[in-house]
């Protein structure tokens, strides 16, 4: 009988959804968010069911799983595994959800800015999965902003001004891009909640 998730799913997601589940989980198992205690594989999980939710196919589902795996576990190599074991789709949208290959990663500013501007000629399912994944930072965010006051920005390496400005510069993008997705608007209602908390 097939896992629950695969019953249940609109989009009828393959065993390739559990290949990369659980290639992910691989990935990913000894990381935290920023600061906190939870096991990363949890904002994974959320970006992949914003996408899922959004109306996202199965390459797009699992592009977001796997969206930080290069970034955060191995650069170019592991591109090019995702490559081999998830198909071009796949690791293109990865790809361009990158803002580094390297580690050290670049200087923060410089990241930032190279990928705002990669952002703004993206295709849809780059900014489709980029979106999910900035909505659920924003998100969180709010949350610990809600919680912490004023020390949730002490996590950011660009801090409140930095962080503020690529929030804003993120949703100037997404409104000028012609993505037809609700995650657009929620995008732009949690920052505006957080620009009025700061």
């Amino acid at each position: 009988m097939a896992p629950w998730y695969i019953l249940m799913s609109p989009a009828a997601l393959s065993q390739r959804f559990e290949e990369a589940l659980n290639f992910c989980v691989r990935l990913h198992s000894q990381q935290r968010r920023k600061g906190t205690q939870v096991p990363y594989i949890a904002h994974l999980l959320a970006v992949a069911a914003f996408v899922l939710e959004d109306g996202g196919d199965e390459d797009l589902v699992i592009a977001a799983l796997l969206h930080d795996a290069v970034e955060d576990q191995g650069g170019l190599d592991t591109l090019q595994m995702i490559r081999i074991k998830f198909g071009d789709r796949v690791a293109d949208i990865v790809d361009g959800c990158t803002d580094s290959y390297t580690v050290p990663k670049p200087p923060w500013w410089e990241r930032k800015e190279r990928y705002l501007d990669h952002l703004r000629a993206a295709n849809s399912d780059v900014l489709r999965v980029s979106l999910a994944d900035k909505l659920h930072n924003s998100r969180s965010i709010l949350r610990d902003l809600r919680q912490s006051g004023d020390e949730t920005w002490s996590r950011f390496n660009g801090g409140k001004e930095g962080t503020m400005w690529y929030y804003r510069e993120l949703a100037a993008i997404f409104i000028e891009s012609d993505l037809s997705s609700q995650m657009v608007e929620e995008f732009i209602q949690t920052v505006l909640e957080i620009e009025d908390l700061v």
